[in-house]
């Protein structure tokens, strides 16, 4: 339901200053006698004869000010109007001509007969517009978060809102419907890492000591757990001090969920009906359940990645067999070193121009250079054409035609499809063959656009290897559990332990991550010996955690949303800063309001804190 519809109706928008708002005007108010309020959307002078859209949260009202029913005052007024000022109209509900209904607004049939006109406040020279003509590129997002309050006073940046808000309370409905308690956790708290660098805040009836901003909810929501409150669920503030993207804050919000005496099964289902009312009410689709779950290995080896984009249709394959010894070095060599040669063939639809002709020589070169910034040294292709094939591979198939019919027949290549294929380790293959499949997809427009497919990705490894050190490091978070029950196996082989782990995938996006947790001190102990850390180390960290596990503690795993990111994805919006009221830029400022800012020295010194000369750490 959009705001505004006739459904949505109701005395809400009347107030002491107003009978009903701007966008809720419709036909069946014709001659009744209103008093709106809101913002100049725009002014048009017709000599004599004035119009203004007049906007608030509803939606757009056009207001008409004419000198056989307006107040000589107001007609004066009419003229001196600026955009953005605040305006207060009282007049008549009419018909508009029929040569002057507008169909794509709901007050399209309908304006106001102004009578009388009263400016509440008057707006400046606007830095940006707020009314920006379809044609005109948006100011640069620097300007934009600088003036966010007019920003925000778009159109299309409220909708972002509301459906951030459906989506939302869409979501709390689910989990109460599903009998889980709200709770608040502290966002002033002990460090506990969980990967990324915490927000410190210094204590000033503490001196020297400091309390962390949580990076997620995770191990109260377990405490609530071992307390018994059973089923939990917060729309939860995270702080992480990390480097930004389109898709990352420091602070951001999730949407955090825990339930005792559960399996993964237990959890996935409360979920996956979660998400699917966000989506019903946040976008008016509603998904298929349940969702397909798919393994973490088998999704690195069908698509390269464990965030799949399902809408593309072609899948990786292995063709080492069918390409290698027919005297192309670079993949006799690839798997020589123990790599491989991977890819996939790229074909359209029956009555569709082939995908060996839409793909041009400098869509491929294009393509090589999105495969070499995903880490790959650069994309082979083959074209099966009406005379043979083409490509760099191509005159070693001539010379082994049973390499060419291998193709054929083991890989289903047909006339005019393109074989695209990059050889090494997996590790080096998986993500610029995942980005290519998408990104040719979308050239071949075999993106199905409009879809909306999920998935469930599980059995993720207990611990991956970090690139840096080599050494082991959680999958997900140290609190997961294991897929065994023998604490040795876990320490003797770390990367080789699956985990009770789970991600939703949506359209080639992770937005949910969850875990049955580790409830068995011995496992845990595991862990933690794989991670390096002592008995002491670990109670250090993690000490109220374990005290609170000696007392009885349940089966429990949960979830958490990144509502962010799942409602630009929602609204189909590039950035997350597009879905957040007040965002920080990429070098985590607060432009508007000019965060962070510096503290004078007798704020420093009651906080027992100095500067040190030429830098900006604190130091006690």
């Amino acid at each position: 339901m959009t705001e505004g519809s006739d459904e949505d109706r109701s005395e809400t928008g009347a107030t002491a200053l107003r009978d009903l708002r701007c966008g809720e005007v419709r036909a069946g108010d014709v001659g009744r006698q209103v008093t709106l309020t809101g913002w100049v959307h725009r002014r048009r002078d017709l000599g004599g004869l004035f119009f203004v859209d007049l906007r608030d949260r509803a939606g757009v009202v056009q207001v008409s000010l004419g000198p056989e029913w307006t107040s000589e005052e107001a007609l004066e007024l009419g003229q001196e109007l600026n955009p953005e000022d605040v305006i207060r109209v009282t007049g008549e509900v009419v018909r508009r001509p029929e040569d002057a209904v507008n169909p794509d607004l709901p007050t399209g049939e309908v304006e106001v007969h102004a009578e009388e006109v009263e400016r509440l406040s008057e707006a400046d020279s606007l830095p940006i517009l707020v009314a920006m003509p379809p044609e005109e590129e948006l100011p640069s997002e620097e300007l934009r978060l600088r003036h966010r309050v007019l920003d925000l006073r778009r159109p299309e940046m409220l909708e972002n809102f509301r459906v951030r808000h459906r989506a939302t309370a869409a979501a709390r409905r689910a989990l109460d419907e599903e009998d889980f308690l709200e709770v608040e956790t502290p966002l002033l708290t002990r460090r506990t890492p969980e990967g990324a660098r915490d927000f410190l805040v210094p204590s000033r009836m503490h001196r020297g000591e400091f309390y962390s901003l949580p990076q997620s909810p995770q191990l109260y929501k377990q405490l609530l757990m071992v307390s018994g409150f059973d089923r939990y669920y917060q729309v939860a503030k995270c702080l992480r001090d990390e480097d930004l993207r389109a898709d990352r804050q420091p602070e951001f919000t999730q949407i955090d969920a825990e339930m005792a005496f559960v399996g993964e099964e237990d959890v996935q289902r409360v979920c996956s009906r979660m998400l699917a009312r966000m989506w019903e009410e946040g976008a008016g689709v509603r998904p298929e359940l349940p969702f397909p779950k798919i393994a973490y290995d088998e999704a690195l080896e069908r698509y390269g990645t464990d965030s799949p984009d399902l809408r593309v249709p072609w899948e990786l394959e292995d063709f080492s067999e069918s390409l290698t010894g027919i005297g192309f070095r670079i993949f006799d060599g690839a798997v020589k070193a123990g790599g491989r040669v991977r890819g996939f063939v790229a074909s359209t639809g029956a009555g569709q121009e082939a995908a060996a002709d839409r793909l041009s020589r400098s869509d491929l070169d294009e393509l090589d250079a999105l495969a070499q910034d995903r880490g790959a040294k650069g994309v082979l292709w083959l074209k099966s054409e009406e005379d043979g094939w083409s490509g760099p591979p191509a005159r070693f198939l001539e010379d082994h035609p049973e390499a060419a019919e291998a193709l054929g027949r083991d890989h289903g290549v047909e006339q005019g499809d393109v074989v695209l294929l990059v050889a090494g380790a997996d590790a080096e293959t998986g993500p610029p063959l995942s980005a290519l499949r998408r990104e040719t997809a979308r050239r071949l427009d075999a993106l199905e656009e409009d879809a909306h497919r999920f998935a469930w990705i599980v059995e993720y490894p207990l611990f991956e290897e970090d690139p840096e050190t080599g050494e082991p490091v959680p999958s997900h978070h140290p609190f997961t559990l294991p897929r065994t029950d023998d604490p040795e196996r876990v320490v003797e082989e770390p990367l080789a332990a699956k985990s009770h782990a789970y991600d939703v995938v949506y359209n080639g996006t992770e937005i949910c991550s969850g875990s049955i947790r580790c409830h068995d001190s011995a496992l845990q102990r595991a862990i933690f010996t794989v991670l390096g850390l002592s008995s002491e180390e670990a109670e250090q960290r993690f000490g109220f955690l374990l005290e609170a596990f000696r007392y009885g503690v349940p089966p429990h795993g949960g979830f958490a949303v990144g509502l962010d990111r799942t409602v630009a994805l929602l609204v189909g919006a590039d950035s997350i800063r597009d879905v957040i009221a007040f965002p920080k830029t990429t070098a985590a400022r607060g432009l508007m309001e000019g965060a962070p800012s510096p503290v004078d020295e007798a704020e420093l010194t009651e906080l027992g804190l100095e500067l040190r000369r030429g830098g900006s750490g604190p130091r006690g």
